[in-house]
Order: structure tokens, then C-alpha cells, then sequence
């Protein structure tokens, strides 16, 4: 989900708590704590999907590219590897 569409569904969700808490009578205090604890738990929500798209999603070539050049780079490679991966950075 986009990060428009996000902030549009959650001002529609934050209208509708307004809403709901104006109908039933309660204090503008009350209100206003419904308000704040609702946002808080969208908002919570939007980032917890957010990390588990990120978490599940393929690694790009880029990531691919660096975790190559991490193993090149470790101390488990034989000489040759990391020799022969410094002369072709220079070419």
C-alpha cells in the first residue's frame, strides 16, 4: 500500500472513531484518547507491514552483488579469490 493511500484510509478511520465517540456522548477528553490510541495502533499496524513486505521481498542484484563481494572479501577465502577479485576492481 501506498503511503497516500495509507494517510487517506487513516483519516477516514480517524473520522469515523470522531464520529463514533461524538454519537455515543462521550467527553471531548475521551474523544481525544480515542483519537491518539487509534492512530497509534494504525500507524503501528501500517509499520509492522511495511517491515514484513521489506523482510519477505527477493534480493535485488545490488544485494546479491554485495554479499558476493563480502564472501570474496572474508577471511574463509583462499588468497587466489581475493587476489584475483582486486585485479579485476582495478581494470
Amino acid at each position: 500500500m501506498s503511503l497516500p493511500k495509507f494517510i487517506v484510509g487513516m483519516l477516514f478511520a480517524l473520522a469515523i472513531v470522531v464520529a463514533w465517540s461524538w454519537l455515543g456522548g462521550a467527553s471531548l477528553g475521551t474523544t481525544l484518547l480515542r483519537l491518539i490510541i487509534c492512530a497509534a495502533v494504525i500507524q503501528a499496524g501500517y509499520f509492522i507491514l511495511v517491515y514484513a513486505m521489506i523482510a519477505r521481498s527477493a534480493p535485488t542484484p545490488a544485494d546479491r552483488l554485495r554479499e558476493a563481494e563480502r564472501k570474496l572479501s572474508s577471511p574463509d577465502a583462499p588468497e587466489g579469490e581475493k587476489l584475483g577479485s582486486a585485479r579485476r576492481s582495478l581494470h
